[in-house]
């Protein structure tokens, strides 16, 4: 390897991609082209970055396979950065096994990472903590160790482990210091600002206000009934009953728990539940059958009561029943959960995100521009969707799992 291009790869390294581009800008060579799309994928040109490491793989050899795994992975990492989740995942795993076969221990530590991240992202944290479970960060270099801990205080903070989560990033901060790149310091400061934003509504008795994840964490270790609608879930300290895939049910739930400890009208059920104007034999028949339904559900952690007008939920061992909202409410909130970010998101990597169809996404984005919540570029496939973060609110992180979508 010359001079430029030891010199423009050190640059890179250290988050300099002008320094890199000045040393290699006019090259055509292979090592060159990929470190051209190296330094355009740091500068924000995905696009241009993914053709020159394309064009770099096809220029190396069929003998220099670390090279075309590099070129893979950071063709992974450009994917992952514009939102390309269907970017094939086996062949970043065949690259991170050749780098490891050629004793390329941080490249292939930084494809496991991309790996575990994607993972996150998509909320499969099971396999994600699989992944991280033999991994050894010592002898990483700074930047690696940063991104190492970042996923770990990631998987924390989606598990409600905030002691866990804050210890990784105050590793990742040290670690950040080290390595003395300041886009690698300022993703630690906003993976740590989310622990110090409300990330969620408590509405009980009334009355509702804000939650960081910290409050969060007390309250499903406290003797409460939660009807949780950032999971659609109803749990308390003992189980966890799921309504995601029912969402009739768990409109029923949630109003039941917002009404608590009253009941809740059968008019105002109707409503809710069906969105019916007006109440005729046919809807009272159907409210009573998903009232059975959802008593039937819910029945280890309570009842669902008649009462004159009409139905209270009655905890079993809880003291009191609370619904936890998402901070920003919007009939299309998985979707804008995503968007907010800050990234910009394909139609089908929101559908694979959050477990749906991409036509309900694409309904979805269509509402949210129509509102004026999100805004696109670029046209067919190439077409990105765009939404300033709420001020003040985490986003993704109550979302570890594919919500469901309507």
């Amino acid at each position: 390897m010359d001079s430029l291009i030891t010199a423009a790869a050190q640059a890179l390294a250290a988050g300099d991609p002008l320094g890199a581009l000045k040393r290699v800008a006019l090259r055509d060579d292979a090592p060159a082209l990929a470190l051209r799309g190296i330094a355009m994928a740091q500068l924000g040109d995905f696009t241009r970055a993914k053709e020159l490491l394309r064009k770099a793989v096809r220029s190396f050899s069929p003998k220099e396979s670390v090279a075309r795994a590099r070129c893979v992975v950071a063709e992974a990492e450009i994917a992952l950065a514009s939102r390309d989740l269907g970017w094939p995942a086996k062949a970043l795993d065949a690259a991170r096994a050749t780098l490891e076969k050629h004793g390329d221990r941080l490249n292939a530590a930084h494809a496991r990472y991309l790996e575990v991240r994607r993972l996150v992202l998509i909320g499969r944290l099971n396999e994600a903590e699989r992944l991280l479970a033999d991994f050894d960060s010592t002898p990483l270099p700074a930047p690696l160790r940063t991104t190492y801990e970042l996923m770990v205080a990631g998987i924390a903070i989606r598990r409600l482990q905030t002691k866990a989560a804050r210890a990784a990033l105050a590793r990742a901060e040290r670690a950040a210091g080290q390595a003395n790149i300041p886009a690698l310091t300022a993703e630690v400061e906003s993976a740590s600002n989310v622990l110090n934003t409300p990330a969620a509504r408590l509405i009980a008795r009334g009355d509702e206000r804000p939650l960081l994840l910290k409050e969060v964490e007390v309250l499903f270790t406290s003797k409460v009934l939660v009807v949780d609608a950032c999971r659609n879930v109803v749990r308390d300290q003992g189980a966890v009953i799921s309504l995601i895939t029912r969402p009739v049910l768990f409109a029923l739930a949630r109003a039941l728990g917002e009404a608590w400890p009253g009941d809740v009208p059968r008019h105002r059920l109707l409503a809710r539940a069906f969105g019916a104007r007006f109440v005729d034999e046919s809807h009272r028949m159907r409210l009573r059958v998903e009232i059975a339904r959802l008593r039937k559900v819910l029945r280890p952690l309570a009842d669902v009561n008649a009462t004159e007008r009409g139905f209270v939920l009655v905890p079993r061992d809880a003291k009191e029943v609370v619904v936890l909202a998402q901070p920003v409410e919007d009939g299309n909130g998985a979707v804008l959960a995503f968007l907010a970010d800050g990234e910009s998101w394909s139609s089908s990597a929101l559908a694979i995100a959050l477990g749906t169809s991409q036509r309900s996404v694409q309904r979805a984005l269509d509402s949210l521009a129509a509102t004026g919540k999100a805004q696109f570029f670029g046209q067919a496939r190439a077409r990105r969707w765009v939404t300033p973060p709420v001020p003040g609110f985490t986003t993704t992180l109550l979302l570890p799992a594919p919500p469901f979508i309507d």
